[in-house]
């Protein structure tokens, strides 16, 4: 296997509330390879947004990043300056945010976004022929050049969407954060994104973190699936391996509680309780509370994510970590 693009290794996040310190992201370890798609999924507040957005360094108060590393390129991120790391977005880490209506400035024109994007990162570019990349972008995105001047509220939610994709694009980044990228799509133009965003992986050989709680998504587009549940990793496996046959107690939870077309009976499986308060987390396994396969040591002792065979990991006393 190849170097990783990406190596996060123990990085913890921390919002300070009044009731007291929300750990959002906790001690986690996770490699993305070059070219591939990495699914991350979880049920909401579990981390996975934060994660992301400490990947840019985004997070803001009262959250900080509390500890940890983030190597790309040879260089841990939480090492550099603001403007080292303002240099770093865009050109070589992007993100696709999950509502571009409010993402993009609706007093600007589509061409206005874009251009600024490339000009900002490409000062010795002039505007005519950063105008003219914008355009031959958006129509290979399959937007006609004649709509750069549009403002984002004469578009349709599929075609700001696949701005925000122009965006990400516009200086060949390489890695591209999605955070929820269909959620604001109907079923039909989701597909179509979807399809689209296949392409644009395989034509530019694109490195995708996928961070959804859509399933069916992941198993479309995901080479890799990362399973956090109340802020911890708890399991990292091949999508079929994952899919075929999911190791952790909570991901057999995650995916059995999917509506699926050849779902035996009328019973939709549903997972019982709901995630831990994360300023008092549980001791020992997180998932233990909700867990029907809990023993002895799951209630006392953290089981630590270990790679139980090539490639599968995850956190579970159930495998011997």
């Amino acid at each position: 296997m190849s170097e990783p693009l990406v190596s996060i290794r123990n990085l913890s996040v921390v919002y300070n509330t009044r009731a007291g310190e929300v750990r959002a992201v906790d001690r986690v370890d996770l490699d993305i390879q070059p070219g591939e798609v990495l699914g991350l999924v979880g049920e909401s507040g579990c981390g996975k947004s934060t994660l992301g957005m400490a990947l840019l360094r985004l997070v803001r108060h009262p959250g900080r990043i509390a500890g940890g590393e983030i190597w790309f390129d040879g260089k841990n991120l939480l090492d550099l300056d603001d403007e080292e790391m303002r240099l770093l977005r865009g050109a070589h880490i992007s993100m696709i945010f999950q509502d571009p209506m409010t993402s993009l400035n609706p007093l600007q024109r589509i061409s206005d976004h874009v251009v600024e994007t490339i000009l900002t990162h490409k000062p010795e570019m002039d505007e005519e022929k950063a105008r003219q990349q914008a355009a031959e972008l958006i129509d290979r995105l399959g937007i006609m050049a004649e709509r750069l001047d549009d403002y984002p509220h004469q578009l349709s939610g599929g075609m700001r969407q696949r701005v925000m994709i122009g965006l990400a694009l516009a200086l060949r980044a390489d890695l591209i954060i999605a955070d929820e990228p269909t959620t604001s799509l109907d079923v039909i133009v989701e597909a179509q994104f979807l399809d689209l965003l296949k392409e644009l992986q395989r034509d530019f050989g694109l490195t995708i973190l996928l961070i959804t709680h859509n399933i069916g998504v992941v198993a479309q587009l995901s080479d890799r699936v990362a399973v956090m549940y109340a802020a911890k990793l708890v399991e990292l496996a091949d999508v079929e391996d994952l899919f075929g046959a999911p190791l952790h107690p909570y991901t057999q939870a995650l995916l059995a509680s999917v509506p699926n077309i050849r779902l035996v009976g009328d019973t939709l499986k549903i997972m019982r309780g709901s995630p831990p308060d994360l300023i008092q987390p549980p001791p020992g396994c997180r998932f233990h509370p909700r867990c029907s396969h809990a023993f002895e040591p799951c209630p006392f002792e953290e089981p630590p994510l270990t790679e139980v065979r090539p490639g599968r990991w995850v956190a579970c006393w159930l495998h011997g970590t």
